[in-house]
């Protein structure tokens, strides 16, 4: 029996940190060899909110150097680039014919950004629409995601369902698989880890900027009785287990300096290693690797647009 194709999207917006490990790598990393894995670099969906070229150029490399030097194998998995596949923008246009202006009002993520003060550009309105054919196009089964992303996968499946009953059984219905076990977090603040809070530790930063990070983590020992914030217990428990960290705590109560002293070499025990892979992985290598990528992930593309095309007939 073939293996069930996965299909990942991720948008290259920046500098990588610990909660974006946890959050989308490291899943990744775990599930990814279980599947027939798409891992898709989302640089037309960044353009929504992302306006300077430089910054996106180096943002795609970092985020290829990430995945490869955090476990992924590009022999393993099809790591492409969105704007490598036109097919992705010719589908999303052909499903922004079938559905209406008010069900992508509906969309919780457009919603929210736009709360907060994001600019309602159409690209940010449509995008459920591109999202949906970047997962379509592939046959795909299934979609990690988490559960405040679900509805990017129903909206999927609409635009599947939509066309199937205008031209025709053509598109299968993609599977949400919720990571539940996913941590959210927490920034040196205590708030979720963003680089707009400007709460992070950096993931491939060197030891020095991960020390002075854990350093910034907010404690203040005059209003918690000597115990740390529950926040700092939870970044230890994600880098050594916990006997270890009750451990420490107690051992060093009331001094944070220490406690900080140790999360900064259990992060290093973990990070050293992928540092040191991502920072010999060179620029032709992500462009090898993506190109390599692309061919293969145009070769599905393709072959599924020409069977679009015939059923909407545009095909003479």
């Amino acid at each position: 029996m073939a293996a069930k194709r996965q299909f990942t999207g991720l948008q290259p917006s920046g500098k990588l940190h610990i909660g974006n490990y946890f959050g989308a790598l490291k899943p990744f990393v775990d599930t990814y060899q279980d599947f027939e894995s798409m891992l898709m670099v989302a640089d037309y969906h960044t353009l929504t909110s992302l306006k300077d070229p430089k910054e996106l150029k180096a943002n795609i490399f970092e985020i290829v150097r990430a995945y490869v030097a955090a476990g992924v194998d590009p022999e393993k998995a099809i790591i492409f680039k969105q704007s490598d596949v036109p097919e992705h923008t010719e589908l999303a246009w052909i499903f922004e014919t079938l559905v209406t202006v008010p069900f992508l009002m509906q969309a919780h993520a457009y919603k929210d950004k736009v709360a907060k003060g994001l600019e309602a550009n159409a690209g940010l309105f449509n995008y459920p629409m591109l999202m949906a054919a970047d997962i379509l196009l592939y046959n795909t089964d299934i979609v990690p995601v988490g559960k405040d992303q679900q509805q990017h996968v129903e909206y999927a499946r609409e635009a599947a369902n939509k066309f199937n009953n205008a031209y025709g059984e053509t598109f299968a219905e993609p599977k949400e698989k919720i990571l539940e076990g996913v941590a959210i977090v927490p920034g040196t603040d205590g708030e979720k880890m963003s680089k707009s809070y400007k709460n992070y530790i950096p993931l491939f930063g060197s030891k020095d900027e991960i020390s002075k990070a854990v350093m910034s983590i907010v404690t203040d020992s005059s209003t918690d009785n000597g115990m740390p914030p529950p926040f700092l217990l939870a970044i230890n428990e994600l880098f050594a287990e916990k006997d270890k960290v009750v451990k420490r705590f107690h051992d060093n109560e009331g001094k944070y300096k220490a406690m900080k002293e140790g999360l900064i070499e259990d992060i290093e025990a973990v990070v050293a290693p992928m540092r040191a892979k991502y920072e010999s992985i060179t620029d032709d290598d992500v462009k090898d690797i993506l190109k390599r990528g692309a061919e293969k992930a145009r070769a599905i593309a393709s072959a599924k647009m020409v069977e679009v095309r015939n059923k909407i007939g545009v095909t003479l």
